[in-house]
């Protein structure tokens, strides 16, 4: 059912005929563009402009690698689910307003039928022309509005199934994607402090290398104090020679000989 109201939608949106791309990409990730141009049997050209509309309102991604054979880039394509659901809720809902304004017309409005032209007018339209088709000039006559409000009506039903499958699939998707997005968040936090962990343990083993440094370049600073000890001056003494008498033995021989002298 999902995939079929997507193959609407799609149709929609790209064309007729160019819904086939929803099965091609409905719970794929990442499919080679020229693998998605062979099975709908289009130019490569063709494919791309029929993604580059859906992606214009988001309903695909995309991701591009370098073919490095060939030298140019290749896209690969992921359909996005829940962005593809909440169009098709938008697109649901204003089928029903659409479907209820013309049940209220066909309910409470006249509409007159050119039987030869199978056109249907309404009342206002027929009296400005006489009651009488533009187009053949043939009298309108009052059209049964029982078979288009039973068709409106059933139109309105369906739609609103519709809707509310849709709706409980885009809860699903919505918690499973949530769930994703907390798991990641969780492995991404996790890592994280590993990381703040391991940048910690550094810094402290780092830090503490530095200390450990400043110690041992302190304890070389430190010199135990000696005692000095005065040495005492030595004063060395002049050897004197047996043969050159000092100067002072000099003085009192020759004193000696002059009193001699004298006493003579």
């Amino acid at each position: 059912m999902q995939v079929k109201l997507l193959h609407d939608l799609v149709e929609e949106m790209a064309g007729e005929g160019n819904g086939r791309i929803v099965e091609i990409l409905f719970r794929k990730k990442d499919v080679n563009e020229f693998l998605i141009a062979k099975k709908m049997e289009l130019t490569i050209n063709q494919v791309r402009n029929i993604l580059y509309k859906l992606s214009a309102d988001n309903l695909v991604s995309f991701i591009r690698k370098k073919d490095k054979r060939k030298g140019w880039y290749i896209y690969y394509w992921t359909l996005n689910i829940e962005k593809c659901l909440e169009k098709l809720k938008n697109s649901l809902a204003g089928k029903i307003v659409v479907f209820e304004g013309t049940l209220n017309s066909r309910e409470t409005k006249r509409f007159y039928v050119c039987k030869s032209c199978d056109i249907e007018v309404g009342e206002e339209k027929a009296l400005e022309h006489g009651f009488s088709c533009e187009e053949c000039a043939d009298i309108y006559e009052l059209s049964d509005n029982a078979k288009p409000i039973r068709e409106v009506k059933t139109g309105i039903t369906r739609t609103k199934k519709n809707l509310v499958l849709i709706q409980g699939e885009l809860t699903i998707v919505k918690k499973r994607l949530e769930t994703a997005r907390k798991r990641a968040s969780n492995k991404l936090g996790k890592e994280k402090k590993a990381k703040m962990d391991l940048m910690k343990a550094a810094r402290a083993a780092a830090k503490k290398k530095v200390v450990a440094k400043k110690k041992v370049v302190a304890k070389k600073k430190v010199v135990k104090k000696k005692k000095v000890v005065a040495k005492k001056k030595v004063v060395k003494k002049k050897r004197t020679s047996a043969l050159a008498p000092s100067s002072k033995n000099t003085s009192l021989a020759s004193k000696l000989r002059e009193k001699l002298s004298g006493s003579s």
